[in-house]
């Protein structure tokens, strides 16, 4: 345990490394899950209109 526990301390930077790899992992799941939703939506909203249209 002790190997794992230095490891992920990485000599008092730790803390530092692994909340950047924490903030560029948020970063890239945004990058992939906005654009999703937003096409999500505007497919629905393309639903909507044409259903309009046709009433």
């Amino acid at each position: 345990m002790n190997n794992l526990a230095e490891m992920l301390a990485m000599d008092g930077h730790g803390v530092y490394v692994w909340s950047s790899y924490a903030i560029t992992l948020v970063v890239l799941a945004l990058n992939v899950v906005q654009p999703w939703l937003a096409r999500r939506r505007l497919v629905n909203e393309e639903a909507r209109r044409r259903r309009r249209e046709m009433k």
